[in-house]
């Protein structure tokens, strides 16, 4: 059985347990809670550490940013040092990307990039824009259209079901992909912005920067100069923040259009709601539809059977 430990704050495992309501189980002595998906057994312990078990621990794990991986078979940051971002990047012109959709069955990979300048920060932050977690899905669509008003310049990229399972099946991890995204879209935003002042580049960290930086070499790409790595940017950069929203309200809005085309409603997440709704695909519109909406090598291909 595969298993992952990270490290989060109590207010993030909060968040955890509040998601996974429905599938919560009994809780351990000196655990804050216990929950059981398709996907893993997730136990939060009141140290922060949050246990990842299961067969697919890291698509759970990948929902919440991976936190901070524990120290086990790791030296101490000696390889992210360079790629830590200084204080003033934060209020500073500068670009931040994020990722929404990687660990829902259902629906593309979404990522953006946007391009903050200093004096538009504190507007930013008086509109409410934050960490996508901690809004609702009709508060970041609000804020999206806000973000758009005040032609904050950014770049959208959408990985559609199609092409992700070809990608897949040629040997691409979702790490991959994922890191392609994120390069090609602060790419074509650099282009976009031109000769815009720009301190910095913040991606929000889901995988160590020297796996991110060979994961793109190996299409033949290199990192952007003052390219900075953070977990849990979001939290701190106001421009990761809004990447989150962009991309956030770009899956929603992608959700909508395949739940409208395959006819069935496609509940986000990999929960047990998600398999039966995969058995209702599989049975209306044959197996082979899930193509065309799903991340058909998730686990919950195999578990909504038992609904058929």
């Amino acid at each position: 059985m595969a298993q992952q430990v990270h490290i989060y704050s109590i207010e993030t495992i909060n968040k955890m347990k509040h998601y996974y309501t429905d599938s919560l189980t009994t809780t351990p002595q000196g655990a804050i809670f216990r929950a059981k998906t398709p996907q893993a057994v997730i136990t939060a312990y009141k140290s922060g550490k949050v246990l990842f078990q299961g067969n697919a621990p890291e698509a759970e794990a990948a929902r919440w940013g991976e936190g901070n991986p524990t120290p086990e078979k790791k030296k101490p940051q000696a390889k992210v040092s360079s790629y830590t971002p200084p204080a003033t990047l934060f209020t500073s012109n500068h670009i931040g990307s994020d990722e929404a959709g990687t660990g829902d069955y259902f629906g593309p990979i979404t990522v953006a990039a946007a391009y903050v300048e200093k004096q538009h920060i504190p507007l930013l932050k008086e509109l409410g824009v934050k960490d996508s977690k901690a809004l609702t899905d009709p508060i970041i669509r609000k804020l999206s259209k806000e973000i758009i008003k005040l032609k904050i310049p950014y770049s959208l990229l959408v990985l559609h079901n199609e092409k992700y399972n070809k990608l897949q099946k040629r040997g691409w991890s979702q790490g991959k992909m994922k890191a392609m995204l994120h390069h090609h879209a602060i790419t074509n935003l650099t282009k976009k912005i031109g000769n815009a002042p720009l301190d910095g580049i913040l991606v929000d960290q889901f995988c160590e920067p020297n796996i991110y930086t060979r994961h793109i070499a190996t299409e033949n790409q290199r990192l952007q100069d003052k390219t900075y790595f953070m977990t849990k940017a979001e939290s701190y950069s106001i421009a990761v923040a809004t990447g989150s929203i962009i991309a956030r309200t770009s899956f929603l809005n992608e959700m909508d259009k395949l739940s409208e085309q395959i006819g069935i409603e496609l509940p986000k997440g990999a929960s047990q709601k998600v398999d039966r709704a995969i058995a209702a695909v599989m049975r209306e519109k044959g197996e082979e539809a899930l193509n065309i909406c799903a991340k058909t090598h998730f686990a919950n291909t195999i578990k909504a059977r038992k609904y058929l």
